[in-house]
């Protein structure tokens, strides 16, 4: 039998139900921010990931999917949104665009190769918004609270914010040769991962899984201590939003996230749940003001944040968060086969009036049609027997109740029109 790759899974029933709901809810929210929809290839030149997300991270140095393609092109999975959306925003000019600022919002999937585990896997999907020609912290602290909103809307309780700031080029230059300094002498010390990370970017150090516990790390020097004036303003202009918008936040010196493009503002959203350990953290972003210009662009400030979607199911399902809605107004059973064309006639004009409506399609008996009923939990049922069909005088029941009415059926429309919409 064949089986499905290592790190992906399948999803039908409920877990289909949780995401499309979440989906439903994403789209929503990102209307009402003014946010557009931008998709981008599942595939994109190998290059693009490693100038845009940097050679010296785990992402491209152990994880990414990469492949030659027929034509001999250097191809990969993407690992990751932020690139490709800058490679999109490049390559259609939208730097041009009178409506500055540009705000997307994506969602797909990403294949990173690394071991599966809860809420990880090789195939995932992301949700995230990218902000670009705005270097205004008013932005930062927006993109900020789109995950905190989203998150209480869901339910989530303890949501918290960390937030650092990595600074202007001049501020990691200046912290860059502080680290040097300080980890130079204690070289023996760290991985062989972290020792090619000194030669190249020694900040991504401090984000090291392996090397975290060790002095010499929580002794390090904090970036927050070398921000030039300009960085430290930045900064604090985004706290002093982020206070007016009552969203509660830490300052974090240790917050540097693991993508060699942030600058200035980086940030963390993480819920309190019970032993949910590291796992707590269920977003990440920041600011990315030099990768417009490093992957070919003009330069263009630009700020966003990605969430994985496996990691936020998990944590809704930890706290006992139910997200599933009945979606289904109308189950219509017909008494018999004799009745099972006038039946679904009127299927077809419930749901062209917009409501959701099902029928049986087995040929069940009454008994199993009201079985059938109760798995899939309509708020209405619509009962069709001779009678109904002959006086064109319709059974409706309602499920939740257990109330009958009997509705003429040039009436059905005007009857369900309010009742249901009344419900919701």
């Amino acid at each position: 039998m064949i089986q499905k790759p290592k790190g992906t899974y399948d999803v039908f029933k409920e877990q289909g139900k949780k995401i499309k709901y979440l989906e439903k809810l994403l789209s929503a929210l990102m209307e009402k921010y003014n946010y557009e929809f931008v998709r981008t290839p599942n595939f994109e030149a190998t290059e693009l990931f490693h100038r845009g997300v940097g050679e010296t991270s785990d992402i491209v140095s152990k994880e990414t999917y990469d492949f030659l393609d027929r034509g001999n092109r250097n191809m990969t999975l993407r690992p990751e949104g932020t690139a490709g959306v800058v490679r999109s925003f490049i390559e259609n000019k939208r730097y041009a665009d009178a409506s500055l600022p540009v705000k997307n919002w994506y969602y797909g999937p990403m294949y990173r190769y690394e071991r599966p585990q809860s809420g990880r896997f090789r195939e995932f999907y992301q949700f995230g918004v990218e902000v670009f020609g705005s270097n205004d912290p008013l932005v930062d602290a927006e993109v900020i609270s789109i995950p905190v909103n989203f998150y209480k809307l869901l339910g989530l309780k303890g949501i918290k914010v960390n937030i650092n700031s990595l600074g202007d080029t001049e501020s990691r230059l200046s912290y860059k040769e502080a680290l040097i300094n300080h980890f130079r002498p204690h070289l023996d010390l760290l991985c062989d991962d972290c020792k090619k990370r000194f030669e190249k970017n020694p900040l991504r150090i401090l984000d090291c899984k392996v090397d975290h516990e060790l002095d010499i790390m929580s002794s390090a020097p904090k970036i927050i201590d070398y921000l030039n004036e300009e960085s430290k303003k930045h900064f604090e202009e985004v706290q002093k939003y982020l206070k007016l918008m009552n969203i509660e936040y830490t300052v974090n010196p240790n917050i540097v996230r693991g993508l060699d493009y942030y600058t200035n503002t980086v940030f963390e959203v993480e819920a309190d749940i019970e032993d949910f350990g590291s796992q707590n953290v269920l977003c990440g972003g920041g600011r990315y003001n030099g990768l417009v210009e490093a992957l070919g662009g003009p330069s263009t400030p630009a700020v966003g944040f990605a969430m994985g979607i496996e990691r936020l199911l998990n944590a809704l399902e930890a706290e006992n968060i139910n997200i599933i809605s009945n979606d289904l107004d109308i189950y219509v059973i017909p008494m018999s086969v004799n009745e099972k064309a006038y039946s679904y006639k009127l299927c077809q004009d419930l749901r062209m009036n917009g409501f959701n409506v099902d029928i049986d399609y087995m040929n069940r008996n009454i008994k199993a049609n009201f079985k059938q009923a109760d798995r899939l939990n309509p708020k209405y049922l619509i009962i069709i027997g001779e009678e109904e069909v002959n006086s064109s005088i319709l059974t409706i029941k309602n499920n939740n109740t257990k109330e009958e009415y009997k509705i003429k059926e040039e009436d059905l429309i005007k009857f369900f029109d309010e009742v249901i919409s009344y419900e919701d």
